[in-house]
């Protein structure tokens, strides 16, 4: 199967996602199919989160590790 030349182009880690620094000097990722997915400082930071946070989308959330911030009290989710 030939890829799209311009994604071809492009270091893919996994063969699944790709990190690059941002003009502001962070570092992001992103799917082969356009999702954004992380922001960080660090580029191997972003590497690791990334490929946890995608492991995650397969396999199910870990227990504790997903939680909802600012929702008013008595507000169901």
């Amino acid at each position: 199967m030939a890829e799209h030349p311009e994604i071809a182009e492009y270091d893919w880690i996994d063969d699944c996602f790709r990190v690059w620094e941002t003009r502001f000097g962070l570092w992001q990722s992103e799917t082969k199919d356009g999702r954004r997915m992380l922001t960080g400082a660090f580029k191997d930071n972003v590497i690791l989160m990334t490929r946890w946070h995608l492991k995650c989308e397969q396999e199910g959330w870990p227990e504790g590790s997903v939680r909802v911030v600012n929702v008013t009290k008595g507000v169901e989710l």
